[in-house]
């Protein structure tokens, strides 16, 4: 009898063990079906993708506005610093828009002053050094040849110098910087064109500025914002108080002593000492030091180690005694959270961030401290730092004991 269809596909079915398979599922096998890709998944590699780009691009959007960035918020402090002038001119009813530009002309004149005086005073300086130069190379050399018994002379000093290859790259190198140099200058005239810019607007339109914040929150928000903006106001206004009361004592104090010793436009000196030194952080007590030093040394070397002591010495005396004190009475703020403000502050955005660092911390400090809640202190010794006394132990007990 011929095999039929359906006992042919039976005996291909059938194992050689005489057992029988179980039936493939229709539509594939299991393997495929068994590989296939969630659903969820390509959402969520486009989803990390996306993350990843926008992260890209608000990243390289952080790193090309960090200038600007940067320029607002020292005009958002210079804002703060000046607004109690202008909402007081503002009470008498004057125009905030008048009134701001009243402060800033006045800065503007205090400024121009003080530069033309300096520069001034340098270029009387520079050519002094410039026609006293021969007299002074020439007593150099007469200590030379009288201590080491040579024979050298001006003549040969100065073609040696005018000769050397060391004055001809110096030339070349100076005159390649040039154009860099100048880049420099309109790249910070730029700077402080935008600072003067931003900071206008934020001392004129203090008030509207302040309505468009608090418009967009709830009425317990806003009063929160508006206490903060007060405390930033009287904690800047404060550091500049400080700022300005140590520029003015450091102005007298060197004073007196450029005075004592003779050096010429002590008064000058003593400005420029007293506001750098207090106003371009870290690197401003050098740079103030060096002018009088440098001014000192042309008249007599000795002059100039003499300031360069006094420089040191009321520098310590003003880190560690003034500075202290009055940052406390005026910011209210302890000497060791300063100190570590400036340095984060320098940490993170240079000289910028040590300027803003001391006022921006006391407002934080002043406006947390408004919602930490405090409670009373016990009446414990070990509070005022006195130390209790230990009961005594078993061994002292029992000596006590045998001694009677």
């Amino acid at each position: 009898m011929a095999p039929t269809d359906e006992t042919a596909q039976v005996d291909q079915q059938t194992s050689p063990f005489g057992t029988t398979p179980p039936p493939s599922p229709p539509g594939g096998d299991a393997s495929g079906q068994g590989a296939r890709m969630p659903r969820w998944l390509p959402r969520a590699m486009v989803l990390a993708l996306t993350l990843v780009a926008l992260f890209q691009l608000g990243s390289w959007a952080f790193h090309q506005l960090i200038g600007l960035l940067i320029n607002i918020l020292i005009a958002f402090f210079l804002a703060l610093a000046i607004e109690p002038a202008v909402s007081w001119m503002a009470s008498y009813g004057m125009r905030r828009g008048l009134a701001t530009f009243l402060v800033f002309f006045g800065l503007l004149i205090a400024t121009a002053g003080f530069v033309t005086l300096l520069g001034s005073m340098l270029a009387g300086q520079i050519i002094k050094m410039i026609e006293g130069f021969p007299e002074y190379l020439d007593s150099v050399i007469n200590w030379i040849n009288s201590s080491f018994h040579t024979h050298v002379r001006r003549v040969d000093v100065q073609d040696s110098l005018v000769h050397s290859d060391w004055l001809r790259k110096y030339v070349q190198n100076s005159a390649t910087g040039v154009l860099d140099v100048s880049a420099q200058v309109l790249g910070g005239l730029f700077k402080l064109l935008t600072i003067t810019l931003f900071s206008f607007y934020f001392a004129a339109d203090g008030p509207r500025l302040r309505r468009a914040l608090c418009s967009v929150l709830p009425p317990a928000r806003q009063a929160e914002v508006l206490r903060a903006w007060e405390i930033a106001v009287d904690k800047t206004g404060g550091y500049l108080y400080s700022r300005g009361l140590m520029a003015l004592i450091s102005g007298v104090a060197h004073y007196i002593l450029l005075q004592a010793l003779g050096v010429p436009y002590a008064p000058v000196l003593a400005v420029w000492v007293g506001l750098v030194s207090q106003f371009i952080p870290t690197i401003g007590t050098y740079l103030a030091g060096a002018l009088p030093m440098l001014i000192a040394f042309t008249i007599d070397p000795w002059y100039a180690l003499w300031v360069l002591i006094f420089v040191v010495v009321y520098q310590q005396f003003e880190n560690y005694v003034l500075q202290p004190k009055l940052t406390a009475k005026t910011v209210d703020i302890h000497p060791a959270v300063a100190f570590g403000s400036v340095i984060a502050g320098t940490a993170l955005l240079g000289a910028v961030g040590a300027l803003i660092a001391i006022p921006a911390v006391a407002t934080l400090q002043a406006f947390l401290g408004a919602y930490v809640k405090r409670y009373d202190v016990t009446d414990d010794p070990r509070v005022h730092g006195h130390r209790t006394r230990r009961s005594p132990s078993f061994g002292t007990r029992l000596r006590e004991l045998l001694a009677r």
